[in-house]
């Protein structure tokens, strides 16, 4: 029996969160990341990329583009909230939910093509979903492997559906770049052998693409052909939660890194509570004016969610001999996850419970107002800055 897979990708999802929270901002280009010179693009809506406006891409560069563009700072934990609503929706089809960030995943609904209709009923049914009951948009792709419903889901957007029966005929008149791994290295090669397609890389010898780019070349020649038995794979907690920003003046003194530090722990803590994560591991990261990164780990004696065993940990890691030098860049990250709160505990830290409380007002607080909506004392007066 073929399979049916589905790969459903929100479009600009912190984007289009951004603009169902704030009826102002609809139909208008919005940006969501850090407003500084040294900031970057998280997310661009459809409105602000006929201009070239693209993730990752920095903010200066961006507001030149889009001069007349709205910044928005990040609310990465009530983004997390809102993911949760996302993948309720795709797991009321199918337990088989590959997850691939917060706003995309893939879904095998084989097995319920009995209940809910074919590929494409159910496809239609999660997007009408996702839009009746959160107002979000998606697009989805529909194939019998996962890198085809990928491709199909890539050229659906924005708010589109695309659904395709027979893959090699549907891929081979795309364009190098729409192979996994192909980018503008990998390109440039790939055309000088002639080939342009992936009808051209489907036709190739295997053997000889292996010999240019190694054991990846005879993956890519059987997905260009339409071959993809991966399975969906649902996962369980993901690797790390972060939480990170580039600073628009290098930092110097010990009290505006704790500062900055206290800052990501503050939202690393509303994230890990908004994920439902406790975590065994923090990680410091720091990057100097010279662009060299350090990184230093710390494992907890136990789990934690609270924003003050974060930063505890955080000043810690400050300790364990980082060089010396401006700070361009700080970021605080939780690792060695597991679901639910940490364990109860023979003797209870009852500070800390009531800063995992606070934690849980302020994350609702910024869930519904935003990140200005109430910070500590001693963040008053500093920009809120990073993802």
């Amino acid at each position: 029996m073929a399979r049916t897979i589905l790969h459903v990708d929100m479009d600009a999802f912190y984007a289009s969160v951004e603009q169902r929270d704030d009826p102002t901002l609809r139909g208008r280009p919005v940006i969501v990341g850090g407003a500084s010179r040294r900031g970057v693009v998280c997310a661009a809506s459809y409105e602000a990329r006929p201009f070239g406006v693209r993730s990752a891409m920095p903010m200066a560069e961006a507001l030149r583009r889009c001069p007349d563009a709205v910044v928005v700072p990040p609310r990465m934990g009530h983004y997390a909230a809102v993911s949760r609503g996302v993948f309720e929706v795709f797991r009321r089809f199918t337990p088989l939910v590959e997850g691939l960030s917060l706003d995309e995943a893939f879904l095998d609904v084989t097995a319920s093509r009995g209940l809910f209709g074919d590929g494409r009923a159910i496809a239609e049914a999660i997007r009408a979903a996702l839009h009746d009951e959160l107002a979000l948009p998606a697009s989805a792709g529909v194939a019998p492997s996962k890198f085809v419903a990928k491709v199909a889901s890539d050229l659906s957007k924005p708010r589109g559906l695309l659904v395709v029966d027979e893959p090699a005929a549907f891929l081979a008149p795309l364009p190098i770049e729409r192979m996994w791994g192909v980018g503008p290295k990998t390109a440039p090669t790939l055309r000088a052998l002639g080939l342009h397609t992936l009808g051209d890389l489907a036709r190739a010898d295997a053997d000889r693409i292996a010999g240019r780019l190694g054991a990846w070349g005879r993956v890519m020649v059987a997905l260009a052909r339409g071959q993809d038995d991966r399975p969906v794979e649902p996962h369980g907690a993901p690797k790390s939660i972060g939480a990170e920003a580039t600073h628009e003046h290098d930092l110097t003194a010990r009290a505006d890194l704790e500062t900055a530090l206290l800052g990501h722990a503050e939202r690393l803590g509303a994230r890990l509570l908004a994920a439902g994560y406790s975590a065994r591991t923090v990680v410091l990261k720091i990057k100097l004016a010279d662009f060299s990164l350090h990184t230093r780990r710390r494992r907890l004696p136990e789990p934690v969610m609270d924003s003050r065993a974060l930063f505890e940990a955080a000043r810690e890691l400050l300790d364990q001999g980082l060089p010396p030098g401006p700070v361009r860049l700080t970021g605080l990250a939780a690792a060695d996850l597991s679901a639910g709160p940490p364990p109860l505990l023979l003797f209870p830290d009852e500070g800390r419970e009531r800063h995992r409380k606070l934690d849980a007002v302020v994350a609702a607080v910024h869930a519904r107002f935003g990140d200005g909506g109430v910070t500590r004392a001693a963040l008053l007066g500093r920009p809120r800055r990073g993802g």
